[in-house]
């Protein structure tokens, strides 16, 4: 099967229900199919390998992605934010590509790579106006989408997800047709991110709305929400967090039809969810984990986990308003240890995920195992209902003296006190112990600077020696990306030297 049967399916069973709304253009289920096949046909004529994107989000996401998997090109939207070199980098690893976007900049990059070129006004007018390709590309196990990988340790790796795997995170998860002409899905995460791929296909699958927002703003959002009634919407916890910001500044907004937030590719603090429960009582709040090679979820917090957590009185089960849930029924998880054997509940260890939507190969390789499992290289644990527990990459693990140290127990910690907003803790060297903890943190608003001494008797008392850091920094943010992830690796520089 092909991707594009998700866009086929909507444009048969409502052509004229509109499907997409950006920067004020409203596009029909009709009008995206007849993009997308005229998209499919220039894009089949030139010949090169793939369909690349440079640009922020808008209906030419939509058109490129639905459009590449009918002509049987994989599509890759790329990082708008890279510095130059990087991305210069990335369009040498997929030349010959038809590329839709920043031509001013691609021009700039290319250095005669045999890039075909087009702006996004450019590639929409030239689709609508093409001759529609026929019949869709039918290549058993074909490439729908290449993503490069965030690099956040590590340079980026190029993802490869198949028809079959997107498809099968799609149908497993989705009801065709199960939205309300009135739901409209606001869509603010970059086209390049996982995420924003499967909002598109899960949105269109159900026919709900989707409101493109180019790049995020918490003004633009909040507007765009209650100009265009929205009532779902998926933000990464640094975009709940500036849209709280602003609500609990007094800036007014009409967030009355809101009826589901899903939230994901980030750590989100307790206090903060804990905030947004208070502050919409009757929205349904989603927390969403997943990866890149996993085609998205594979695990959930539900609406009614969220409740019953934050109104339990048993520590155990209030502690799962900071999990990410349970696995879906479509893909089995597994904790291991460093020599890959299972561990039992409450153990910590590398997550490992099993299933149809699991990618779990890269260009030119893969990282699955002889049974198919994936190794995430996040570290987690589960407890006793099944409830799955993420402590940080396993590649952060801080080894003291030969005992693993996870840097998310030290963070936990340093959040409770009063005077502390955010926190991170990395390995620094150590003379004695080989690795140490360091810990960097960022002050509340108003709040004095506690004393290094303070804050290592607070992690004393409440975990151990070993756990005690032996350099503190005090900064005015922690570096994070464009999707809410801490940059480790940038941390780390702090304390060099």
């Amino acid at each position: 099967m092909n991707i594009s049967l998700v866009l086929e399916m909507a444009a048969d069973a409502d052509p004229e229900r509109i499907g997409l709304v950006c920067e004020g253009r409203r596009w029909s289920y009709r009008a995206l199919l007849q993009g997308a096949r005229g998209a499919a046909s220039n894009i089949s004529r030139g010949g090169e390998s793939h369909v690349a994107l440079l640009d922020e989000g808008s209906e030419a996401a939509a058109i490129a992605l639905f459009g590449a998997a009918l002509a049987g090109v994989p599509y890759v939207p790329l990082n708008y934010r890279l510095a130059d070199p990087d991305l210069a980098a990335l369009l040498a690893r997929i030349a010959p590509a038809y590329i839709v976007g920043n031509v001013e900049r691609i021009e700039h990059l290319r250095a005669g790579a045999g890039h075909r070129v087009l702006s996004r006004a450019a590639f929409i007018a030239d689709a609508m106006q093409a001759e529609p390709l026929s019949s869709a590309d039918e290549t058993p196990g074909g490439v729908a989408v290449e993503l490069f990988t965030s690099g956040t340790t590590a340079a980026p790796k190029a993802a490869l997800l198949r028809h079959a795997n997107l498809l099968s995170y799609i149908l497993s998860t989705i009801e065709f047709g199960s939205a309300s002409v009135e739901e409209a899905a606001l869509v603010s995460v970059p086209p390049y991110h996982i995420a924003g791929i499967a909002a598109l296909l899960s949105s269109m699958y159900a026919m709900r709305r989707i409101l493109l927002l180019p790049a995020f703003d918490p003004g633009d959002w909040l507007r765009l929400a209650a100009s265009e009634h929205a009532t779902h919407a998926f933000l990464v916890p640094t975009m709940l967090g500036r849209l709280i910001a602003r609500l609990d500044a007094g800036v007014p907004a009409d967030l009355a039809s809101l009826r589901a937030i899903a939230y994901g590719g980030g750590r989100m603090p307790t206090e903060l969810i804990e905030r947004a429960l208070t502050l919409f009582p009757n929205v349904d709040f989603t927390n969403a984990y997943g990866l890149t090679e996993t085609s998205s979820t594979i695990a959930l917090l539900g609406p009614e986990d969220h409740r019953a957590a934050r109104a339990s009185s048993d520590p155990s089960v209030r502690s799962r308003l900071g999990s990410v849930g349970r696995p879906l029924p479509s893909v089995e998880v597994e904790i291991r240890d460093e020599d890959g054997r299972p561990l039992p509940a409450g153990e910590r260890g590398e997550i490992y995920v099993r299933g149809e939507q699991v990618s779990g190969e890269y260009r030119g390789r893969s990282a699955l195992d002889a049974q198919g499992w994936f190794p995430t290289r996040d570290a987690g644990w589960m407890d006793r209902d099944g409830y799955l527990f993420l402590a940080g990459r396993a590649d952060d693990v801080i080894v003291r003296g030969g005992e693993n140290i996870s840097p998310g127990e030290v963070e936990d910690v340093l959040l409770t006190h009063p005077a502390v907003a955010d926190a991170a803790a990395v390995a620094v060297p150590s003379t004695e112990w080989g690795e140490a903890v360091g810990i960097a943190i960022v002050l509340k608003s108003g709040h004095a600077q506690p004393s290094e001494e303070e804050l290592r008797v607070l992690i004393r008392e409440r975990l151990r020696s070993s756990r005690v850091p032996e350099r503190i920094a005090v900064l005015s943010a922690l570096p994070y990306n464009e999707m809410g992830k801490l940059l480790r690796r940038e941390v780390r520089k702090f304390f060099e030297g």
